[in-house]
């Protein structure tokens, strides 16, 4: 059996990082981790290519080889899953579908011969054995979870690891909070679970015996879920191997904010390599978190709580969302404000949507409040919801939010900002032939050709003379701020 695994086409989002990739000449930010996982449930005896379409073109050939053509998706690819179904419609080919996309709403996606829906760990097998007979249904479903510590090794060897600036592991599946707007908790469930610490120190060698040397991206929605797991088990071990092996890998992934109350889980972090974490903020305005039960987020002082993670080594990445029916038209102020004075400088900041599945997207039906456009990207100036302000009213003002955020003035001084708080914890960074690739190409294009670049001489000049072991990460941050002005400029 020939089977071609298809990841779709991003198209330019926040976090698809396509102007700052060009400065490391690498094609795309991560990999695709489900299908490599996919790939690995398949048979051992079965030929095997995965073509991801971000980091090269689909080949007709590739089509015409395949007996038959795996695709995982989320909702943001939906315009490139088209042009693949129509492709392989074309050539008479038999797709295989699964992934957030097909799982979250799958009647819309009759066209497709097989649907292998939820966790593939649990309908992979019942499909491939139906398969086999000649039996294979149209959809497959799971009534459970899988058990993580039955999730086997992703094929590292179907993909080249230097097309992407960063690799993927994934720990665990599932979110102790059941925030409204989120569709995770209707995906993977509220009970964390959790991969061994065996398992994911098994990973980290397969991934350095394939010779990567950098970033690394636990993609867990909240990787402290089971914060007594993570503390006993997973985090001394990940520092014995990181030490032993010379910290060949940085770590960054998402948390709640009640990170910022465990100082022990904090300092194991940061001893494991982790520098960067990602924060779901949302809103400064407690009204507004109260609405989408976001009550993980009540009744803190979110501003405080984000410094001391940063003054303890890790840079927060926040996330934030205007066009809750609480928020006032002082909003975007507020927003602004807390954005600064928090100093996280790659804020995300996005319109309220309310994806298929979700809480909200059943209350806002039920109150003939939603638009059938859900695009899955929540940073492109389009809600599928009638927010309470007005839908001309919250596109204009948060038009002119983010546009004020990423400006270089605003962006700049963040960052300076941030650099003059910040405490690794580790001063010694290990230095990347892309890293100085990148720097050389930030200087012509930030520091010299970008109308900006006063305020990237004054931000690298601070950071050489008074915290150089900053250097990389500020002219990273940069080069990031560079990406985002160019997204939001569209």
């Amino acid at each position: 059996m020939k089977i071609l695994l298809l990841y779709p086409e991003y198209p330019d989002t926040f976090w698809s990082l396509k102007y700052a990739l060009k400065f490391t000449n690498k094609k795309s930010a991560h990999p695709p981790l489900g299908l490599l996982t996919v790939a690995s449930l398949l048979p051992s005896e079965w030929e095997k290519k995965l073509v991801d379409m971000n980091v090269q073109e689909l080949n007709e050939k590739d089509v015409e080889w395949a007996d038959y053509i795996f695709i995982s998706a989320m909702n943001v690819q939906i315009d490139s899953v088209k042009e693949i179904i129509n492709i392989c419609k074309k050539k008479n080919k038999r797709i295989v579908a699964g992934g957030p996309l097909f799982s979250i709403e799958p009647e819309k996606f009759n066209e497709i011969d097989y649907l292998v829906l939820d966790e593939g760990e649990i309908t992979l097998p019942r499909f491939l054995e139906d398969l086999n007979k000649n039996e294979a249904k149209h959809i497959y479903r799971a009534e459970e979870f899988t058990d993580m510590e039955s999730v086997p090794l992703p094929s590292w060897n179907l993909i080249n690891l230097k097309n992407y600036f960063s690799m993927c592991i994934q720990y665990s599946r599932g979110c102790p909070y059941d925030c409204e707007f989120c569709n995770i908790t209707s995906l993977f469930g509220r009970k964390p679970r959790v991969k061994s610490a065996e398992q994911i120190i098994q990973e980290l060698e397969i991934l350095y015996k394939h010779k990567w040397r950098g970033p690394v991206f636990f993609v867990d929605d909240n990787f402290i879920g089971n914060k007594k797991h993570l503390k006993e088990k997973v985090l001394p071990e990940i520092i014995k191997w990181m030490e032993k092996k010379k910290y060949p890998f940085t770590f960054f992934t998402e948390a709640s904010i009640n990170l910022a109350d465990d100082d022990e889980l904090i300092e194991l972090l940061v001893k494991a390599g982790f520098d960067k974490v990602f924060v779901g903020i949302e809103t400064p305005a407690e009204e507004s978190l109260k609405e989408c039960n976001k009550f993980i987020n009540l009744g803190r002082d979110l501003e405080m709580d984000v410094r001391k993670i940063q003054k303890n080594g890790l840079q927060v990445q926040g996330g934030f969302i205007v066009g809750f029916d609480s928020d006032k038209p002082s909003i975007f102020k507020r927003q602004l404000e807390f954005i600064q004075k928090s100093k996280i400088v790659v804020a995300m900041v996005g319109l309220l949507n309310a994806p298929p599945g979700t809480k909200l997207f059943k209350k806002l039906k039920q109150e003939n409040r939603i638009l059938e456009r859900f695009l899955g990207n929540n940073t492109d100036f389009i809600t599928n919801i009638i927010p309470r302000m007005g839908y001309e009213r919250l596109v204009k003002e948060y038009r002119k939010l983010v546009n004020k955020i990423y400006s270089p003035k605003v962006y700049y001084e963040r960052l300076l900002g941030f650099i003059r708080e910040y405490r690794p914890g580790r001063k010694k960074a290990r230095m990347r032939w892309d890293y100085i690739k990148a720097f050389i190409k930030s200087v012509y294009i930030l520091g010299i050709r970008e109308s900006g670049r006063r305020y990237y001489w004054k931000t690298l000049f601070y950071t050489f003379f008074r915290k150089p072991f900053a250097l990389p990460m500020a002219v990273g941050l940069a080069i990031y701020g560079y990406h985002f002005r160019k997204v939001f400029a569209r």
